[in-house]
């Protein structure tokens, strides 16, 4: 299998030498890879790939090449084929829907693994099988409130896991059109307090002790005017958030060049936070750092920032385990770590690029603004975000 991972990874175009090879058979013989699958992945990618360039490469083959090694919860090339082009999608009555069964995340993950080996074709508008459209829990496009999407995009908003590991795309940091009214919302994100060493001269001050020593000159100095805000960026990244990519990337852009802030520093997350936040809009283990260890290593002088849709499955926000990845699965809920970053900072927000309209008729994102104070990104969500931050604890939300 090793060897037909080399090979593998040379037909594809990634150039991997035999020193790089030797490299990682060494870091394998001293047990760097951890007994995991996720470890081996990411010591060979820095073993043997030398420029991001070829990241998407080096996936593919490894996918090929260690498909089904770790765990059942794949999904196959034939399977993706059946579920592609859907050509039924079925239309339920709101009695029809509410009627569906209700299951439980184990309950799920129990019947898609049976039923990925009992299914033998294509399926569309079923009630049963891995299909489009139709009432079955699996597949995509369908009317069942709880599920599992299985290729395809999100329709309904509504699956409880999703049978794959997605890669998403970091919001950019240099985006430079649209960003003048962004920056004005932000210019608000300022808190000016005089500290460090005695470097400024204080006019006002030295012209008034001059006076008083009958004009023998006096120069006072005092620190200068910095701004004293740190500001930690929390933003859902990929699935319903990608027709935002552009706004979050604008909102990004410009904190990144709000020279005045004191600290500033973004994380990725994917529907809501749970144990673990990423440097990385990849949300890969190497760029995974426990929420736990970021509160503790952020104090509660630190503003919050939360950015996201607030559009998951009410069991992703409320339940025991209820991560869409089932391989990141947890005890404690998602809206238990909300409300411990809620409890550890003293300012938090949360800014929603849907319209107030939408956060209306959602129950998660009605929970979540029980939490948050919840703002429109726009300009004027922006400043009333900023006034939130640098104001009094709770300002009224808007919608």
């Amino acid at each position: 299998m090793f060897l037909e991972f080399f090979y593998a990874l040379r037909a594809e175009g990634v150039p991997v030498a035999i020193q790089e090879w030797m490299m990682l058979m060494k870091a394998l013989e001293m047990g760097q890879h951890a007994s995991s699958l996720t470890s081996f992945y990411n010591l060979s990618r820095a073993c043997l790939v030398k420029s991001e360039s070829y990241f998407d490469s080096f996936d593919r083959v490894f996918a090929k090449v260690f498909h089904g090694v770790e765990g059942e919860f794949s999904v196959s090339d034939e399977l993706m084929q059946w579920l592609e082009n859907p050509i039924n999608f079925v239309e339920l009555t709101e009695e029809e829907r509410a009627a569906l069964e209700m299951l439980t995340s184990d309950e799920l993950m129990r019947r898609y693994l049976e039923i990925l080996e009992e299914q033998t074709e294509r399926h569309d508008g079923g009630g049963k099988w891995i299909g489009t459209g139709g009432r079955s829990p699996f597949g995509h496009g369908g009317e069942h409130p709880t599920g599992i999407r299985v290729g395809g995009t999100s329709r309904n908003r509504s699956a409880m896991k999703v049978a794959e590991d997605r890669r998403y795309r970091n919001y950019r940091t240099d985006v430079t059109l649209d960003l003048r009214q962004t920056k004005v919302a932000l210019k608000r994100l300022r808190r000016l307090t005089r500290s460090g060493p005695a470097t400024e001269l204080d006019l006002d001050e030295s012209i008034s002790e001059t006076c008083k020593n009958g004009g023998e000159i006096e120069l006072v100095f005092r620190p200068e005017h910095r701004n004293n805000v740190r500001l930690l960026l929390l933003m859902d990244v990929g699935g319903t958030m990608d027709p935002h990519f552009w706004p979050v990337s604008r909102l990004l852009t410009a904190l990144h060049e709000e020279h005045g802030l004191r600290e500033f520093r973004p994380y990725y997350f994917h529907n809501c936070v749970y144990e673990q936040i990423y440097e990385d809009a990849w949300l890969l283990q190497d760029s995974a750092i426990p929420t736990g260890d970021l509160m503790r290593h952020y104090d509660e002088r630190w503003k919050v920032v939360i950015v996201g849709d607030a559009a998951m499955h009410p069991y992703e926000l409320m339940g025991l385990r209820g991560n869409i990845n089932p391989r990141l699965e947890a005890e404690t809920r998602g809206i238990d770590w909300l409300r411990r970053i809620d409890d550890h900072f003293q300012r938090a927000v949360w800014i929603n690029p849907e319209p107030p309209a939408y956060w209306q008729r959602s129950q998660t994102a009605n929970v979540i603004r029980s939490i948050f104070p919840m703002f429109e990104l726009t300009v004027d969500g922006i400043e009333q975000a900023v006034s939130a931050l640098i104001g009094a604890r709770r300002v009224a939300a808007a919608g």
